[in-house]
């Protein structure tokens, strides 16, 4: 049986970066244990994936369209649909959460897409871009 840590990664590895070249979704599974390491964010896999504000009346129950990675509260099914591609991301996240691959972002803690750009991005040390997701690190 996977630990739950490594089934949160593998989802946003899956909804993230599924038609992502194997660097890519490397590098998103990165960003997540990057950011469990950060004391700016939650300290475990599942917390920071499902990172957002939720309604006042239930911490399960998160705002929409407001999570940290949009899949998770976009309001769609989470169930992967791709056999495939959520095995390929299974084993990805087994890797990355083993610390079993090259840190490819050099530490970054965020990312985008190459065709959106959020305001926090100019705040934030580009460190590498992978197909179409620019990484950035969060300095001190």
């Amino acid at each position: 049986m996977f630990e739950a840590a490594i089934v949160c990664l593998a989802m946003n590895i899956y909804h993230e970066a599924r038609d992502q070249p194997r660097a890519g979704q490397i590098a998103v599974g990165q960003v997540v244990m990057h950011r469990v390491y950060d004391d700016r964010f939650p300290d475990n896999v599942c917390d920071v994936v499902k990172q957002g504000p939720t309604y006042s009346w239930t911490e399960d129950f998160p705002v929409r369209n407001r999570c940290q990675f949009s899949w998770y509260c976009d309001g769609k099914s989470d169930k992967p649909k791709d056999t495939k591609a959520w095995e390929n991301a299974m084993l990805m996240a087994f890797g990355v959460y083993n610390g079993r691959v090259v840190d490819l972002v050099d530490g970054a803690t965020h990312y985008h897409a190459t065709y959106v750009m959020p305001e926090w991005a100019e705040t934030k040390t580009e460190t590498v871009r992978i197909a179409d997701h620019i990484f950035y690190r969060w300095d001190y």
